[in-house]
């Protein structure tokens, strides 16, 4: 499931967290392979890796070389990567000073193991725990770090490195997750009555992800057929960093040039202001004049950046423009347009489907649902009974918005039309709105429900002052205080760069609490996480003036989602490593810490503390409070269909009832694409197909 931008348009893609999102398909796969559960991109200093085994321990002392010591990829803080010292030429020697390095590591825990195993003992559990974790850390942190640059600072030479060396991560990967002694380690830990009681909860749950992180991985499988799953899962990871390549390329290649004024009549003057902007960055100058471009006079780039995109689509009163980025947006990484697509998508399902196999699986759904809540009936009954609680509902909707637009309207046209009817119906303006949510003011209203709520206090720090680095200048630290001491950090990116960074909003970690990696003096090392979001950016005037970043309601309901979910990674009080804060948390249950703050946005104390002018600093007023609150269900039911097409055409792809080998997966979601506009009375046109720019990735 994909947490997607809850607007009318369909297809207007907006992932809200890096699990779901597919542009962190690359990491996910070999992270999970790694370690059941969450990467941790800590990048720890070889010291850090104790207890593996003797011989172990020297090989981890080993990289300490003057190449090591300078490679920022070895050689780092505790805590924080040096990501604004990481280079494309850190890469490839990192990668391949760790995986040796690992790879020796394994070797000699396997064998610790299997003697342990071959005197009838049982393997501790710390010496199990603890190694695997170590281990995994020493290539999922280097590596966690660059996957990390790859969504938020992309490049032709951050990608070519990366694409070298993962073949080999990925091999490492199989061969940890498969490893055949660790599984019987597992195993007999579980066996050992004695063993097994003394465990704490979150211990046996380790054992039990990890026991079936072993099942997942194949590591039943011998012979042709073991060789066979690890190139699956290496063509996998290939195809899914190039499919997540293609809608990243599609995306910045589009840029439409506006000179015209009746061609931006409607947008709101930020969303002009936001144009000109993009036509200064790109030295494009008004024409009869030679002027820099400005929001009064232009001349305006539209682009398929998430802030424009949805200004077009919602104000633009220019109906051809909609259409043109519309079908832009749909047509990104396809047949139509670009790297296509479509051959991976038909790749990946091929693939998944024999890697089930493989395993036993009657589909991949079955597996992917092995580590979920939810079995596939009953996600299927979970389905299909809010589509029947939905779909009557929706089509009233859409009845309403056409009589409203007092025409038939097509897909481009939903956004602008809602948003029309729902400024009438609650006489309320989305954009007068704004002016009351610029993002330090929304910042002070979520950190003080977060302080409210949780006891502990949000203070920004100057990241050299913690010996912390960022990627790029306007992003943010926060330190999370208890009693005065840390506790947590995080980083925020809040703002949207079409040029190098992946498009939707996450959550994702940076490292774990976690007792095996404790410094000297503590019990356990900090959580750290970071916040991405694509909204609208600051924007510097033609004179120089600047009008900071003001956000959409939509977009404060973001920000408090993604904080829901690093709450649950930074406020953990779990030491075990595997299993502390979002680790090891089924994806079925995970979002409930996001969707639990959400609602903060709308309480009436946080609406007022922090809806405040931007210039004036006059508080918003009352009514516009409530008008804001009672639009909170507003197309709710079309905004479940939306979604519920997206469910429905995953498991259709993924179930057993379609045959990559001879099934077009295009033709196979004409059944979604009826139920998501049936009941609107829409029909999309032949090249509306947008699983070229969100299939799930190989992650799943």
């Amino acid at each position: 499931k994909l947490a997607l931008a809850q607007s009318s348009l369909a297809h207007t893609v907006a992932p809200r967290w890096s699990w779901r999102s597919p542009m962190r398909s690359m990491l996910r796969t070999v992270r999970g392979q790694i370690r059941f559960g969450l990467k941790s991109t800590a990048v720890g200093s070889p010291r850090s890796v104790l207890a593996l085994s003797t011989a172990a321990t020297a090989a981890a002392a080993s990289i300490a070389s003057s190449e090591a010591a300078e490679n920022p990829l070895l050689n780092a803080p505790a805590l924080f990567p040096r990501f604004a010292d990481i280079r494309p030429e850190h890469v490839q020697p990192a990668m391949k000073t760790r995986l040796a390095e690992a790879q020796t590591a394994l070797e000699n825990l396997e064998r610790d193991v299997e003697a342990t195993l071959a005197r009838g003992e049982t393997p501790p559990y710390a010496h199990l725990a603890d190694s695997v974790e170590r281990l995994g850390e020493l290539v999922s942190g280097p590596w966690g770090a660059v996957g990390h640059l790859k969504m938020v600072k992309d490049s032709a030479d951050l990608r070519s490195a990366a694409d070298a060396v993962e073949p080999d991560v990925v091999a490492f990967s199989s061969k940890l997750s498969g490893s055949a002694a660790l599984h019987k380690g597992w195993c007999a830990l579980r066996d050992d009555e004695a063993a097994w009681g003394a465990l704490s909860t979150a211990q046996r749950r380790v054992a039990e992800l990890e026991i079936l992180n072993g099942e997942l991985a194949g590591v039943g499988l011998l012979g042709a057929e073991k060789a066979r799953f690890e190139q699956i899962q290496t063509e996998l990871a290939a195809l899914s960093t190039a499919f997540s390549n293609a809608v990243l390329d599609g995306t910045k290649a589009f840029a439409k040039v506006l000179t015209a004024p009746e061609a931006v009549a409607g947008l709101p003057a930020s969303a002009r202001a936001m144009m000109a902007a993009s036509a200064r960055s790109r030295d494009i100058k008004h024409a009869s004049s030679g002027e820099e471009a400005s929001a009064e006079a232009g001349p305006w780039v539209a682009t398929l950046d998430g802030p424009c995109f949805l200004a077009v689509m919602t104000f633009a009163d220019d109906s051809g423009l909609r259409e043109a980025l519309y079908r832009a947006y749909v047509t990104r990484a396809s047949e139509f347009g670009g790297d296509d697509n479509g051959p991976r998508i038909r790749r990946i399902l091929q693939l998944r489907k024999e890697k089930a196999a493989l395993l036993g699986r009657s589909s991949h759904a079955e597996v992917s649902l092995a580590a979920k809540m939810a079995t596939l009936g009953e996600a299927n009954a979970l389905l299909e009974d809010l589509r029947a609680k939905s779909y009557a509902p929706a089509a009233k909707e859409h009845e309403q918005l056409e009589a409203f637009a007092g025409r038939r309207i097509a897909l481009w046209d939903v956004n602008y039309y809602a948003e029309k009817l729902k400024e009438q119906q609650f006489s309320y303006d989305e954009e007068a709105l704004r002016q009351y949510l610029p993002l330090d003011r929304v910042l002070d209203g979520l950190f003080g429900v977060v302080s409210r709520l949780f006891g502990v206090t949000v203070v920004e720090r100057r990241p050299a002052d913690v010996g912390a680095q960022v990627w790029d200048e306007h992003v943010r630290l926060f330190e999370l205080q208890r009693d005065g001491a840390p506790a947590a950090y995080v980083f925020l990116d809040p703002f949207a760069r079409a040029a190098e960074k992946r498009g939707g909003a996450w959550m994702d970690e940076v490292c774990s609490r976690s007792r095996a990696f404790a410094s000297a003096g503590s019990a356990v090392r900090l959580p750290v996480a970071h916040m991405v979001c694509n909204q609208s950016p600051p924007v510097t005037e033609a004179d120089g003036s600047v009008t900071p970043s003001l956000m959409t309601f939509r977009e404060v309901e973001t920000l408090f989602h993604e904080c829901g979910h690093a709450l649950q990674h930074m406020l953990t009080k779990v030491d075990e490593g595997h299993v502390s804060g979002i680790r090891g948390v089924e994806w079925d249950a995970v979002e409930q810490p996001s969707q639990f703050m959400e609602n903060w946005a709308y309480e009436l104390r946080t609406l007022r503390g922090m809806a405040k002018h931007w210039k004036s600093g006059e508080p918003i007023d009352e009514a516009t409070v409530h008008k804001l609150r009672s639009a909170k269900n507003y197309r709710a039911a079309s905004m479940m269909l939306r979604q519920l097409k997206f469910a429905m055409g995953d498991l259709a792809l993924h179930d057993t009832d379609f045959d990559p080998a001879k099934d077009d997966p295009f033709r196979c979601l004409e059944k979604e694409r009826v139920l998501a506009w049936s009941a609107r009375s829409g029909v999309p046109p032949p090249q509306d197909w947008p699983l070229c720019g969100r299939l799930a990735s190989a992650r799943r």
